[in-house]
This record gives structure tokens, C-alpha cells and sequence, in this order.
């Protein structure tokens, strides 16, 4: 029997991580500005949240957008993945394409090697940018050589459960890679993903934090469109709670 998929949550903040531990989650992947698909976070989070005991997950993305990156920004990047590390985060979660929408390999090398520079074991995960790539299983089909811990994918669709084929196929394509399911992930959702063979289920289980009262709102930069949508996301532990026994079940 094959063991049961982990259960990883992306949160925000030391608050978010202890509710996803609190509520079974396996581990954390770590970014700033969720609402924005998330951004590396600072030394200072990492650190905060890796004192709440789960294994952290640091996404390293430099900044909203593509994935195409230059090479100022991949020279960011590679500091970045350095310091989230030596910060305490487990992992890294990282990714980019070349301008026809290939992996770009050789940037994806530069940043695992960055991370490998440890000294120590560092788990090192393919981020989204395969499912904005040209042919996402084929991009699956090269990290075995790359030597990339595990990739997370919606199987190119806007939600995994609508690429579940895909997400077969990746699992066929990368032995020894682990295919973590996520984008758009339900609880609902958890039993067909597990079906599928993936190693591990990923999903925000986020909320929108109450706005706190005081003060005029005037928005700021490119923020929500009113008061209520102006705020950030924060991680649900009863939707954790579900997710972890949809896993079980299905295990």
C-alpha cells in the first residue's frame, strides 16, 4: 500500500502555521502576499514560523507576474533562497520558464544549487510556473535530472481537480519526484487527487480576515475595491481540520 499523501498548507504567517499544526497538517509553505500568489517571505517570517514546529516551505518568488526572470531578478532569487535557509526554512519552493514557455532549466539549477550550498539536506520543490509552461508534463519529465524533491501542479488547469489526467501523467513522467496536487483545491476535491497517486495535497485553507475598525479606508495601491476586500487572508483551521480527514479517508 502506498502512504498516505501529506498534507501541506500555505499560510502566511506563525499564527497560520500553528493552526495548520493544530489542525494535522504535515507542513507549511511559507510566502508573503498570498493574495497575490505569493512572495518570498522575510528572514524574520521564516524564522518566526519554522519556532512553530512544522517543516517550513519557503516560496522564493521575487515578484507578482511571469515566471520569465532575468538575470538580475534570478540573482535576487539565489540570495533569497540562501537567506530563507539559513533562516531555518526545510525547503525552497521555486520555479521559472524561458520566453517560449520551457522550463528554464538552467535557472531552476542555479536556485536548487543555491539551496544545496546549505550544507545540509534542503527539500527543493518546483513551484506553479509548471503549470503556466508550454507542456506541463513534459516540464514534470525533466526534474528527475535536475534532482528536485517534488513539483506542484494543478496539472496545468485553473484547478487541479480539472487536470487530474495531467497529474496522472506527471506522476508517470517524474519517478522520484513527488507530484503534490494544488490550485484551487477543495476539500471535496481530496479524494479524486489522492486516487490520482500524488504524493502529497496542497490548498491555502485561507479566509479573509475581518477589517478592523478605525480610521477613514482610502484604498492603497492596487488593494481591494472597498473597505471589506481591502484586508488579508488567514488560514481557516476548520477547513485544515477537513482536509486532514478527507485525506484519512481516502488514504
Amino acid at each position: 500500500m502506498s502512504a498516505r499523501p501529506a498534507l501541506e498548507i500555505a499560510v502566511t504567517s506563525p499564527a497560520g502555521a500553528r493552526a495548520a499544526r493544530e489542525s494535522g497538517a504535515d507542513r507549511v509553505e511559507l510566502c508573503a502576499a498570498l493574495e497575490l500568489g505569493g512572495l518570498t517571505p522575510s528572514a524574520a517570517l521564516v524564522e518566526a514560523v519554522a519556532a512553530e514546529g512544522l517543516p517550513v516551505q519557503a516560496l522564493v518568488r521575487c515578484r507578482p507576474g511571469d515566471f520569465v526572470h532575468d538575470a538580475e531578478e534570478l540573482a535576487l532569487m539565489a540570495a533569497e533562497v540562501r537567506s530563507v535557509i539559513a533562516s531555518g526554512a526545510a525547503g525552497v519552493v521555486i520555479g521559472a520558464l524561458t520566453a517560449d514557455g520551457s522550463l528554464d532549466t538552467d535557472a531552476v539549477a542555479r536556485l536548487a544549487d543555491a539551496a544545496r550550498a546549505a550544507g545540509r539536506p534542503v527539500e527543493v520543490t518546483l513551484h506553479r510556473a509548471v503549470d503556466q509552461s508550454a507542456d506541463p508534463v513534459a516540464a514534470a519529465a525533466l526534474l528527475p535530472s535536475l534532482g528536485l524533491t517534488r513539483v506542484l501542479t494543478s496539472g496545468g488547469a485553473p484547478a487541479a481537480a480539472d487536470g487530474l489526467a495531467a497529474i496522472t501523467a506527471m506522476v508517470a513522467a517524474a519517478p522520484g519526484v513527488q507530484v503534490m496536487a494544488g490550485g484551487g483545491v477543495r476539500v471535496a476535491d481530496i479524494p479524486a487527487l489522492a486516487r490520482a497517486g500524488v504524493a502529497a495535497v496542497h490548498l491555502s485553507a485561507k479566509a479573509r480576515a475581518p477589517r478592523r475598525p478605525g480610521g477613514t479606508w482610502v484604498p492603497l495601491g492596487a488593494g481591494g475595491a472597498s473597505a471589506d476586500q481591502d484586508t488579508h487572508f488567514v488560514t481557516d483551521p476548520e477547513v485544515v481540520a477537513l482536509a486532514r480527514r478527507a485525506l484519512d479517508t481516502a488514504a
